[in-house]
């Protein structure tokens, strides 16, 4: 009880602490913007970019490009090499391993200054959820965090590993005693072994919080079922919170019903290498509240700007709901006008609320159509809604055409089970395509391209894909939608599509 009432109390006092700073959002900006300048001074990268100048936004947008990974590896390179004082005062705490496109493996620094902010989004997110809710019963049980290895590495001195590994090492106090896995099965490397161990570990306790990217918690959550012929909400009577993030939710919320058997609540969370940016604070709404201030300035571009290689960046007091935006941060960490390759929409001005929408880089626009990770999303659940059936998992790539008929969109979908009428359910999937984006609905009409096919993978096989490109777990994840065909090709090559 006294537990109870201590995190009741934590809560309430997060919550008036939150609703002060989303009160304030300008200035708050502009006090940490004015902040990581002063940092910023005493760098190799500030003296580099003339911030002994800097006296306002505008003339920080004049001497600060916009950069991605590719603009930034020489200075982490100088940081690996053991010179202090590159990106930010001193050396990083951590860097955080990610996969990248063209640069492969990225080393995104975490500095003493950046690690409370990144730890705090999270628990401010199950604070504000307890405060809104009164269920601190949540935290009388067990909790999990689907996650990477917390088995670290050194480079010059400074500790390296995945961003789930590293956060391993800094649970909020009120959840170190109740947390699972153990030390021990967290360290499995091979990810199907990992949940298996996993499973055998938690079957048997009062699992109350369950959190982790959904694709994850979806393989997680099978083997619960398959081990004990019982739905997750049966088995675990008390769970009540799921928290995710990584990719939406929307296409998996039929599945994860049906596995558990039950509603519970969820929250999405919006953490990244780069800093933790967003959480949904508001159990009506599916939006998530911008963080503004933790050391963080947030700079947006417009999609279709962007696209047309023109970076007219804006901060925080100038953006629009309803535009397509490219996530640019400069941070405590070091990072300076850095692209984050993330999209958001702003769905509110006061608080400042953002949907992610997709990464700018995942896109279909073979046709002139640019389509993006939302529109397919929202198309899959619309029909799935519809028409009843369940989709585990889904990627889409262009079909060109080698002969005289037209070229479509070619969908690879994972069912839960054989639908009846897929038919039906590839043109009603077709239909809420064409409502989503009206450039694909003007090339259906003009016969530009044919609506989109379908193709069943097998059972396990965007898993089996995943692993055979050394990506299996961790945070790892399929992509919604490419603008070529490489996911499509190897699907195919590995023999995962249902023929007929």
């Amino acid at each position: 009880m006294l537990k109870e009432t201590a995190i009741s109390f934590l809560a309430k006092k997060r919550k008036k602490a939150i609703v002060k700073w989303s009160t304030r959002p300008v200035s708050n900006q502009k006090k940490t913007l004015k902040k990581l300048i002063a940092f910023g001074k005493k760098t190799v990268f500030g003296n580099n970019h003339n911030f002994s100048n800097i006296k306002s936004y505008k003339d920080f947008k004049k001497n600060v490009p916009i950069v991605d990974y590719e603009g930034i590896k020489k200075y982490i390179s100088e940081i690996k090499e053991g010179r202090k004082n590159v990106l930010w005062p001193g050396l990083p705490k951590y860097f955080a391993v990610t996969s990248g496109t063209t640069s492969g493996e990225k080393h995104i620094p975490i500095t003493k200054e950046s690690l409370p902010n990144l730890l705090q989004g999270a628990t401010d997110a199950l604070l504000m959820y307890v405060a809104n809710s009164g269920k601190t019963d949540i935290l009388n049980g067990k909790f999990i965090f689907l996650q990477g290895s917390p088995v670290l590495e050194k480079i010059a001195g400074i500790k390296t590993g995945r961003l789930s590994g590293i956060s391993a090492h800094h649970v909020p106090f009120f959840l170190k005693q109740t947390r699972l896995p153990s030390y021990k099965t967290n360290c499995i490397q091979d990810w199907e072994q990992k949940v298996e161990a996993i499973v055998k570990e938690t079957i048997s306790q009062d699992m109350r919080i369950l959190s982790g990217i959904p694709s994850w918690l979806q393989m997680y959550f099978e083997k619960l079922q398959k081990a004990s012929g019982k739905p997750v909400g049966e088995i675990f009577k008390n769970f009540n919170l799921l928290v995710y993030g990584g990719v939406s939710y929307a296409p998996y919320k039929n599945k994860f019903e049906k596995l558990i058997g039950r509603r519970v609540d969820s929250i999405e969370v919006y953490p990244a290498s780069e800093g933790f940016f967003a959480f949904q604070d508001d159990q009506a709404s599916n939006d998530l509240l911008l963080i503004l201030n933790a050391g963080i300035f947030y700079e947006f571009i417009s999609e279709s700007d962007f696209l047309k290689l023109k970076h007219n960046r804006i901060s925080i007091e100038d953006v629009k709901t309803g535009v397509n935006y490219v996530l640019i941060v400069s941070t405590s960490a070091g990072l300076w006008g850095y692209n984050t390759g993330d999209t958001v929409m702003f769905t509110s001005t006061a608080p400042f609320k953002i949907i992610v929408t997709g990464r700018i880089n995942q896109f279909l626009s073979a046709f002139g159509e640019h389509v993006i990770v939302k529109e397919v999303e929202n198309a899959i659940e619309q029909t799935c809604a519809k028409t009843g059936v369940v989709v585990n998992e889904f990627t889409v790539a262009p079909k060109f055409s080698t002969d005289n008929t037209a070229s479509y969109h070619e969908w690879f979908i994972d069912f839960d089970s054989e639908t009846a009428d897929l038919a039906g359910f590839e043109q009603n999937l077709d239909l809420n395509m064409q409502s989503q984006n009206k450039y694909y609905q003007d090339l259906i009409q003009g016969k530009v391209i044919k609506s989109l096919k379908i193709r069943r993978v097998s059972k396990k096989g965007f898993n089996i894909y995943m692993d055979s490109i050394g990506k299996l777990g961790g945070q790892n994840k399929i992509p919604k939608i490419s603008n070529d065909r490489k996911i499509a090709d190897q699907l195919y090559k590995l023999e995962l599509v249902i023929k007929g």
